[in-house]
Formats: structure tokens, sequence, C-alpha cells
């Protein structure tokens, strides 16, 4: 997958070379550092093939192809690369001839330092939507993933997680903020890590947990300090956004951050730079953010304990993770790795799941998710002393109940029965259940219950007298007297 929107690359085309050097400084003074000029126009196109940019920067006016006659070849061959026009020309019939032959935007000269860096960040993020939907209408015809090795921490076979890993792909790419929100225990870091391990970004991974973080800790612990900006402040310190830099910077639990936190924080995001505690020197920043969180942000911010604008500012992309009740086909897999993983945790031989435990498992609501998962796993694993794994090794998966089968009824039109057992039921257990549910559904008619279950009446005499239920059920009131039995 290309990385070019994470450190995205302009081309810009002018035959003045002291155009091209001025335009490509303005650009370097921004941040903006995958900078390539070309002053021969005619060998622009051999260089966007060879080369992947986010961005065309051309002059209009050239010898050798013109911006009149190139234009019109870069919107035919790259329709997914923005061309910005500039021109000394302004009038109004130059521009609209611009637009019409594709050009995303002009620029007359003399060309303005903020005029051409807000163009060129809009360019950015067009060249950004382009390949994202490039890439998802990849998945939308079947493609798999770029990169399955970069979700091999996340263990899943549901389709929601494997949609929410294609996401991750198409977004991973881009210098915006990301906000991953699920429930506790669903694994935001992971999904953060995996995020990180697709964007192509060289640094590190950095994860700061911000609850209960004060301001001043917050500051300190993000920012990093000044030698004598406070007392005890005895020697510098370097902030975590400086050690991610080049990389990803994860923020959980963002929910709780003070008000005074979640405006150094916007600053951050909005202007890519930042001051240690006690200097007042600016330090520019690359990391990319992630933040996650559990938290509701519209009932946050309805009750005034979020930023609006803080909260637009990170969910410029937003993940979201399904609670693992509701991928159901991911549990034995999680199981099955996490009972491995905890056997050689404790040096014990793998052991093996007994049914009645793994269909409990797979009923369980899971209100801690995957994390109340594995610590469940790993306590059973760590008390258990058989090769087979059974309920009695997680007596808080036991239903607590009188033995007998839960019954759920429905009828419209026609007969549905639902029962729920305790463990999974032998043949003995189902032939009971329906036996004496034809009863109760006939009044207790033997005749009419043996027609319903396609048996004759003294098989069914003679399994209720297994069962133990020959006297459980009134005779059969809709028979003449003499045909009832005793």
């Amino acid at each position: 997958m290309s990385n070019n929107v994470v450190n995205p690359t302009v081309l810009i085309v002018d035959d003045d070379t002291d155009i091209l050097d001025e335009l490509r400084l303005m650009l370097l003074s921004n941040g903006i550092k995958g900078i390539e000029t070309i002053a021969d126009s005619r060998k622009v196109l051999s260089r966007l093939e060879q080369n992947s940019y986010s961005v065309v920067l051309m002059d209009w006016i050239m010898p050798g192809l013109t911006g009149a006659e190139l234009l019109p070849l870069l919107a035919r061959r790259f329709p997914h690369i923005p061309v910005i026009v500039i021109t000394a020309v302004n009038d109004l019939q130059t521009v609209v001839r611009c637009i019409k032959q594709g050009a995303f935007d002009y620029i007359t000269k003399p060309v303005d330092a903020d005029r051409l860096l807000l163009t060129v960040e809009k360019a950015f993020h067009i060249s950004e939507l382009a390949n994202q939907n490039k890439v998802l209408r990849g998945y939308l015809l079947g493609e798999p993933l770029a990169h399955p090795e970069h979700f091999s921490d996340l263990i899943s076979r549901s389709d929601k997680m494997q949609a929410l890993f294609k996401l991750i792909e198409t977004v991973a790419s881009s210098s915006h903020p990301i906000l991953v929100q699920g429930e506790t225990g669903v694994g935001k870091e992971l999904i953060a890590r995996a995020v990180h391990r697709s964007s192509g970004l060289t640094g590190p991974f950095v994860p700061l947990n911000v609850a209960g973080l004060d301001d001043f800790m917050f500051s300190d612990t993000l920012f990093g300090h000044k030698k004598g900006a406070f007392t005890g402040a005895s020697e510098p310190r370097e902030g975590l956004i400086a050690k991610a830099q080049g990389g990803t910077l994860f923020l959980d639990e963002i929910g709780d951050m003070t008000m005074d936190s979640q405006v150094k924080l916007l600053r951050l995001l909005q202007e890519r730079e930042y001051y240690r505690l006690g200097s007042d020197v600016l330090i520019k920043s690359d990391a990319r953010i992630i933040a996650a969180s559990n938290q509701d942000f519209p009932a946050l911010i309805a009750q005034g304990k979020f930023r609006h604008d803080l909260y637009q500012r990170l969910c410029f992309h937003e993940l979201r993770i399904p609670p693992l009740r509701d991928r159901s086909q991911d549990i034995i897999p999680l199981v099955e790795h996490y009972v491995a993983k905890a056997a050689a945790s404790y040096g014990k031989p793998v052991p093996e799941l007994s049914r009645e435990l793994l269909v409990a498992l797979q009923e369980y609501h899971y209100p801690g998710n995957v994390r109340e998962l594995i610590s469940k796993i790993d306590r059973g694993v760590a008390q258990s002393h058989r090769a087979v794994l059974t309920l009695e090794d997680f007596p808080e998966l036991k239903p607590k109940g009188t033995g007998k089968p839960t019954v759920k009824l429905a009828y419209d039109g026609f007969f549905c029965l639902q029962a729920t057992f305790e463990q999974f039921p032998n043949f003995t257990d189902v032939e009971r259940l329906l036996s004496d549910e034809a009863l109760r559904v006939t009044n207790g008619n033997k005749s009419a219950a043996a027609e319903l279950l396609g048996i004759s009446r003294p098989t069914l005499q003679k399994k209720l007298a297994a069962f133990g239920m020959a006297l459980s059920h009134e005779p059969d009131l809709t028979l003449p007297a003499e045909a009832q039995e005793a």
C-alpha cells in the first residue's frame, strides 16, 4: 500500500529554477519535506510513471510542453493526482480554462506563502481520499488484506473484524488523527498498534494512558520540561511526543482528560507544535496521533466535560471495535489461543476442552470482552490439574437452576420450541422434553401426543414409564372411559 500520504510528496514543475527554489523553501518551512522539482516539462509524464506523488504544482507558461498542453495529459493518465496551476495571468478566462481541463486549483504569481500552503494541504486531503477510495473499491471486489501480518496480534475470524481490518488498511496511510472507540477490554491498543504497523511510519509506537493525569502531569509527561522549569526539575526531560517523532503517539482513555489538558492537545493537533514546560522554544512535531476511549462523547460534550472542537479533530477517522458478544465466531479461536498461551506460561501441557465448557464459553455474555475471556482462561488453566478443562474449572460459567431445561414457546400459525439446557443434551434429554411438551400441548391426550411425535401410543407409554413421567399427566379425557388406560 502506498504511504505517500503519510509522507506526502509534491512535484514542482517550472522552467525558472529561481521559482523552483522559492516554492520548495516555502513548503519546507511549513513542514512539508517530500518535495521534488523538475525544470523540463517534457519529462513530467515519465517522472510520474516512475514515482508516486501526492500533488503536482505546475507553471502554466513553459517552453517544451506548456501547462495548457500538459494538464489534459495529466488529468487523463493520472486522475488521482491533484494538479495546482501557477499562473502569472490573473484573468477569469485562464482560470476557467485551467479548471475545465482538470486543475484542482490555481495560484497567481507572485505566490503568497499562506495561499500556497492552504491549497497544497487541501490537495493532500483530496489525494488521500482518492487513495482510500481506491483501496475500498478493491475490498468491495473481494480483494484480501494487503498485509495480514499487520494484524497477527488480533485473533479473529468474524466478518465484522475483517471489515475493520480492511478499514484500517484504508486509513492507515493518512496523517490525520484516528479515534478508536469500543467497550472496555475489546483491544483498543492492539487496534492502534495494527494501525501503526499498517501506516509505514518508521518511528516508534508510544502509548500513554491519560486517565488520572492532572494537567501538570499530562503536560510534563507529554511535552517534557526544561531544566529548572519547576522545583525538582534538576534535569531536562524529553516528553513522549518527542519520543514519538516520525511514529505514532497513542493516547488511551482520552475521555478522562481535564479541560486544561484538552486545550493543550487541541493546539498540538491544530499547529503540530508545542512548548516544553519552562521553555519558550517552539518545537515541531510530526507524530501521528491515535486516541482511544470507551466514553460516550456526545454525552460528555453535552455535559460540558469534553470540547466539541477537540472531538472533531480527533475523530477525523473513526474506528469502532464491536464487543465480543457481537462476534461469537471469535470466541473459540480466542479460547484455544489463550489456553495454549496460559499453559505455556505455567509450564503445563495444553489441556483439551470439554464439550460442555465450549458451549458455556460460547454462550457467555462477556461484559468485560476479550480481556475478561483472557482472565477466565488464565485462571482456569492455572487452577486445573487435569488433562481436560471442564465447567468445574470455570464455576462462574455454570448456570444456576433446577436442572430442568428452560423452555420458550412461540406460536403464530406454526409450532416453535426453543430449549436451553444447563449442559449439552443427549438424545434421552431431548426425547423426554419432546414427550413432555407433546403431552402439555394435547392436554394429556396420549393418543394425540403420540401422533404429534410420530410414534405409536404403546411406544409413547414405554418411554413415559422409562422417563418416570407416566403419572405426570391427566388421563386422556377426550377418549371414551373404556378406552382410557389405567
